[in-house]
């Protein structure tokens, strides 16, 4: 009577066992599936934006280089809604222009504004005077804790240098120069002056939550 209440035990034991092993690898086979899928659609995507620079004049920002424009979810407007000539988009959204960062091996398209759809896909222009514009351009992207967009952002130091082109294909050189966390509320950094030089703010969450921001300051070089 014991034996068979054990040998029940144990069997039960090995099948939640079992059940919870397929869980797991079935979670982090789906995660690096996900994230070759997108890997490999942001190449093409990068591709073709290579081959159709040139094609479109950016906004111009105002004589300080400091306006802020918000580009996202919230209002769903973008400084890029009303742009001409734009022949590329990616998942319905306008692709403006493109980010490579060495140190963290990434390389996406950057999209017209921040939607909970244009994240899911790529980063995304969130607001300011635009891509490669004087004054300050903030970029966001997921941290999806595998490698996927922003997930290694907080693995960059100052020095390290970041790469972005715009749809007139100009590629500028940024370097960071600061690195920290501040609460999902605080924007106050956004809106700063640049003295008339083109400065970006990369954000993404943490990894611990979505209530505090990595935070990442590169200017032009």
């Amino acid at each position: 009577m014991f034996n068979s209440k054990f040998n029940t035990l144990l069997t039960v034991i090995l099948v939640v066992a079992i059940i919870a092993i397929i869980g797991i690898i079935g979670y982090f086979g789906y995660s690096i599936y996900n994230k070759y899928y997108i890997d490999a659609s942001a190449g093409e995507v990068i591709k073709n934006f290579e081959q159709n620079t040139g094609n479109v004049t950016n906004p111009k920002p105002d004589d300080t280089g400091s306006n802020v424009t918000l580009g996202d979810g919230n209002n769903g407007n973008s400084i890029y809604d009303n742009q001409t000539g734009t022949t590329l988009e990616y998942g319905g959204y306008k692709v403006v222009g493109t980010m490579s960062i060495p140190a963290i091996n990434i390389q996406y398209p950057i999209l017209e504004k921040v939607t909970v759809k244009s994240l899911k896909i790529a980063l995304a222009y969130l607001c300011g005077p635009g891509i490669n514009q004087v004054g300050n351009t903030v970029i966001q992207g997921h941290n999806y804790k595998n490698g996927l967009f922003f997930s290694n952002l907080n693995k960059l130091s100052n020095g390290d240098k970041i790469y972005i082109k715009d749809t007139s294909g100009t590629e500028i050189t940024y370097e960071v120069y600061r690195n920290f966390t501040a609460k999902a509320s605080d924007t106050t950094f956004y809106n700063r002056d640049t003295a008339g030089k083109r400065e970006i703010t990369l954000s993404t969450c943490t990894d611990n939550d979505n209530s505090a921001r990595i935070i990442i300051l590169a200017r032009e070089v």
